[in-house]
């Protein structure tokens, strides 16, 4: 079962007995919208903003929720870094104004007030019974969560995609259950389909039940459609916000397999196959040079690649948080920096990314046009 948490309050103080791996004292949110943060012609007018008052980080609503997080958030690579450096990457990102981590096995004790936490349910154990999304597994495995994590509630609980075909109105009072229960505050879906979400927010709606309020999404350069067309459309009508992951495609938009797959790279490790295989495939190969143009791009602006890959979500409408996954601090450092290139996410900037990639989606009622 995946955990997440995210700091709210942002005003820690540091306690030798709060364990949450490091974190140091960091300013409180200022808590004001900042009407001219964004370039001309980025529409989030919809999604309240605001600025840290120490740093540059923003704060943007999750979708219609009043729950607040870092546009940029920190995913903890569990088993695949020592504690210290999990300790410092933390730390850094925490100082730097990253309020959201999405983690997989670590909580530390601390204030609760100051954090929202979340749980994924899907993942269990190797019985029928312990995955997917029946009402005993969400209600046996949040149990089983909360009791691990010692706590008496989590705010959010996602549902992650429902390959065994639970029926949507048993899903969705279930979560409605564990919501009055009080033993979660807001629930949310995780690879759902846009047609999936609509249908449970209908059911909520039908039977006075409670709807989702996020989708946890896949979107990068060459994964558009639903987080551009379809989540959008899905936040208008019924206030569904978007919380993306992957924003570099498992390290492809980085460059790193540009002449081949280095040893040390993710696709090369056991399990990783289809990556190789997407790599070498005719479709990586047109990517590949697609990014090659990209990277030009990225030093006639004066930034990274990531940054500038980082940046091209940030300005999507309806993206509340992008989910950054690390394995350094100068990666990480790195990728916050995001955060400068967003004021050149202008409309001819856009547009030039556009032109290179060739795949904008399109919108039903631009298609009819």
């Amino acid at each position: 079962m995946q955990v997440s948490f995210a700091c709210t309050e942002h005003n820690l103080k540091s306690r030798s007995e709060d364990r949450l791996c490091g974190l140091r004292t960091a300013p409180t949110v200022k808590p004001r919208e900042s009407a001219g943060s964004r370039p001309a012609g980025q529409s989030h007018a919809h999604m309240k903003e605001a600025i840290g008052r120490h740093s540059n980080m923003k704060y943007r609503n999750l979708g219609k929720s009043g729950l607040r997080v870092s546009c940029l958030g920190l995913v903890y690579k569990c088993g695949c870094l020592c504690p210290q450096m999990a300790e410092n990457l933390m730390t850094v990102a925490y100082e730097n104004g990253v309020n959201l981590f999405d983690t997989a096995e670590v909580y530390a004790s601390g204030r609760r007030s100051s954090f929202v936490v979340t749980t994924k349910i899907y993942w269990g154990g190797q019985a029928e019974t312990e995955r997917g999304l029946s009402r005993k597994h969400i209600i046996e495995g949040l149990r089983g969560s909360l009791s691990r994590l010692q706590l008496d509630y989590v705010d959010i609980v996602f549902a992650n995609r429902n390959d065994v075909n639970s029926p949507m109105e048993e899903v969705v009072r279930a979560m409605t259950f564990v919501i009055n229960q009080g033993m979660a505050m807001y629930w949310g879906t995780s690879r759902w389909s846009a047609m999936e979400i609509m249908e449970a927010y209908s059911v909520a709606r039908q039977f006075n039940l409670i709807p989702p309020v996020c989708e946890q999404a896949e979107y990068h350069y060459f994964q558009r459609d639903k987080v551009e067309v379809q989540l959008p459309e899905l936040y208008h009508k019924i206030g569904v916000g978007a919380m993306t992951w992957s924003p570099l495609a498992c390290g492809l938009i980085t460059g790193k397999y540009s002449d081949g797959v280095p040893e040390c790279s993710r696709a090369a490790m056991k399990g990783y196959q289809w990556l190789k295989e997407r790599v070498y495939s005719e479709e990586g190969r047109r990517q590949l040079a697609k990014i090659k143009e990209l990277h030009l791009l990225a030093d006639r602006l004066g930034c990274t690649a990531a940054q500038l890959a980082i940046a091209w979500c940030l300005r999507s409408e309806g993206v509340s948080s992008v989910l950054l996954g690390v394995s350094n601090t100068d990666q990480l450092l790195e990728n916050l920096g995001a955060l400068r290139v967003l004021s050149q996410m202008t409309p001819q900037t856009v547009s030039e990314m556009d032109a290179l990639l060739g795949n904008k989606p399109h919108s039903k009622k631009e298609s009819r046009a």
